[in-house]
């Protein structure tokens, strides 16, 4: 299993939160900070009109941005974060967090404000919740089956 990261908003805290475990080496692969635009379009092949037309801050740009991080770094998964991390110009706080593989992507959306600071750990903590869950549900065969003994 190898992992990358796509982050905009987070700006690597994942990838650190990532690299700060023993062994990490052994499945993760690089991470990208794509805090531009052009950045997500270049490398991350984020298309320039799904940014128009959903805004960079969307599920479909985070969605987007593990599916480019995989292909990037060639790895099976990865986790990917695009947001407002703190109200300004009219922008309310939101943060889009994605995670899965290039064919099988999942997201949510963080909206409450606690402060920048404390809304980018928030996300990241969140990012690697999900994917751990996404992981064990994954590579648990009776994932999803609900079963009853009488």
């Amino acid at each position: 299993m190898t992992i990358s990261t796509a982050e905009s908003c987070t700006g690597g805290r994942i990838a650190a939160a990532i690299t700060a475990q023993s062994g990490a080496s052994r499945y993760f692969e690089g991470g990208l900070v794509a805090y531009q635009n052009e950045v997500k379009v270049q490398m991350l092949g984020v298309p320039a009109e799904m940014i128009a037309e959903y805004g960079v801050v969307s599920r479909e740009v985070a969605e987007q941005m593990v599916k480019g991080a995989c292909h990037l770094f060639h790895t099976d998964y990865a986790l990917a974060s695009t947001g407002y991390a703190e109200a300004w110009e009219g922008h309310e706080v939101e943060i889009w967090v994605a995670w899965g593989s290039e064919g099988d992507v999942h997201s949510l959306c963080l909206r409450e404000d606690f402060g920048r600071v404390k809304n980018v750990e928030i996300a990241t903590e969140c990012v690697l919740d999900e994917f751990g869950k996404y992981l064990k549900d994954i590579h648990n065969p009776l994932a999803g089956i609900e079963t009853s003994i009488a």
